[in-house]
């Protein structure tokens, strides 16, 4: 309902006969982050192969490819593309090898850096020549580049040239990297499974394939995974702890723990604040599903007030559904929702969400539990007003799309035509998590520098 594109997906396992199925069932408890693509490099004893293409899991991958699969060691990714895929040339893990010294590379990673185009201009200016539009590849670059005593030096030297929010997944013919970025934006965690190490985005990836978890990477962290175990690192001594506050409110997996927070738990949290913050006595709590459900949930309990299933959404509309036009986009919006009529038919009705950023689609569902028979509908939303774009790694719209930029809260009500609009505070948020949070799309205060946004950021920033 947020029109916020999710994030990518990592997953790699270490020193196991079936890795190349564990990466496949481990990537399927990600496919939520990303369903424009999918890859999984295999290694086999020095030889890494790359299986790779657009889609959706089950459209890139069958049961027969798997008997060719074979290797001790995988790593995978999900990928929510940011523009139309017409190739598999971008599509990770990206595959590099080198002549001389005889180097094998996988390379993914979820997020965005900030300094990626400055960065891309000066390995150029220095002679290297890409392939691809995917940041990856400049991680690759700048690691070939370091120039410093060994393979895990010249990665810690790279990564320590990159600003932003991201965790990269890397594997070569002798161990498997991980590295999570300084201030821990975005989410990277570590499992086991016998005496295999598993690297994974969530933890509902872990509890997928039956592996235990071990620890979150820390930010600012580079682990290494080879035959002898784990070993870990730091590329930077400046290290904060500002884990985005999107993947606990809209893109983890409810049954996700990030940094020992339970997904659906702190949702649930936020509703019962919304509650205390915003009370609403109505006949019934209903939720846009599905992020919304875990909120509504605490906000019903909160308040007294029955939950009930009042939207229901249709799960057989996949990627290939064709978009209505504009003048048949409430028709769109009718496929892919109903209201149950029993639930809201002459009700004053609660409606909680997760967050609204262009406010287009929830409009129409107002129109639509109105038109259902609703009564009154009061929206409580389980986020702060969404007012400024993400750089590290969430595709969100310009500014100027955003409903919330340079609106009020009582001009938004009237724009959705909701009959009352509340937001949950950011101190009510970070109190529902109970973590340092990334609030820079709510309230502008990014926790890097913006260097190649400088002439973009419209909020506080740095």
């Amino acid at each position: 309902m947020s029109s916020i594109k999710h994030e990518c997906g990592l997953f790699g396992i270490w020193k196991n006969k079936d890795a190349a199925l564990f990466t496949y069932y481990g990537l399927h408890s990600l496919q939520h982050r990303g369903q424009d693509a999918a890859g999984i490099v295999v290694k086999n004893g020095d030889k890494l192969t790359r299986t790779r293409g657009t889609g959706l899991l089950t459209e890139v991958f069958n049961r027969d490819m798997f008997s060719d699969m074979v290797g001790d060691s995988a790593i995978g990714h999900v990928l929510y593309a940011t523009g139309k895929m017409t190739s598999n040339t971008s599509v990770q893990p990206l595959l590099f090898h080198t002549q001389r010294t005889n180097l094998s590379l996988a390379v993914c990673h979820n997020g965005a850096f900030v300094n990626s185009a400055s960065l891309r201009n000066k390995l150029e200016d220095l002679g290297s020549i890409f392939h691809t539009t995917c940041n990856s590849e400049i991680l690759a670059h700048l690691t070939k580049r370091a120039g410093q005593d060994g393979f895990n030096q010249n990665l810690k030297y790279a990564l320590a040239q990159m600003y932003g929010g991201f965790a990269f997944l890397l594997m070569t013919q002798w161990g498997m990297f991980a590295a999570r970025d300084p201030h821990g934006i975005r989410p990277l965690v570590i499992g086991k499974i016998g005496e295999s190490y598993i690297i994974a985005s969530e933890t509902c990836a872990l509890e997928n394939v039956g592996a235990s978890y071990v620890r979150d990477v820390e930010p600012g962290e580079m682990v290494m995974v080879d035959n002898n175990g784990l070993a870990s690192d730091f590329f930077t001594e400046e290290r904060g702890q500002r884990i985005c506050g999107m993947e606990y409110i809209y893109i983890a997996r409810p049954d996700s723990n990030i940094e020992g927070v339970n997904v659906h738990t702190s949702r649930k949290n936020a509703g019962r604040i919304l509650a205390a913050e915003s009370p609403t006595h109505a006949d019934v709590v209903i939720a846009s599903p599905d992020t919304g459900i875990s909120a509504a949930i605490g906000y019903a309990e909160a308040m007294g007030i029955p939950y009930e299933i009042g939207l229901i959404k249709n799960r057989y509309i996949g990627r290939t559904f064709i978009a209505p036009a504009q003048n048949l986009r409430e028709q769109g919006v009718k496929m892919k929702l109903s209201a149950v009529r029993s639930i809201v038919e002459g009700k004053s009705v609660v409606l909680v969400d997760d967050s609204i950023v262009r406010g287009t689609t929830m409009r129409h569902v107002v129109e639509l539990l109105k038109d259902t028979g609703a009564r009154e509908v009061h929206m409580k939303i389980a986020s702060p007003l969404y007012k400024y774009p993400c750089y590290y790694g969430i595709d969100t719209p310009s500014p100027k799309e955003l409903v919330a930029h340079k609106r009020t809260v009582e001009e938004i009500t009237e724009l959705l035509r909701v009959d009352s609009l509340t937001f949950i505070s950011a101190t009510g948020l970070s109190k529902a998590v109970g973590r340092g949070l990334c609030l820079a799309c709510f309230n502008g205060d990014y926790p890097t520098h913006l260097q190649d946004f400088a002439g973009e950021v419209v909020g506080g920033g740095h």
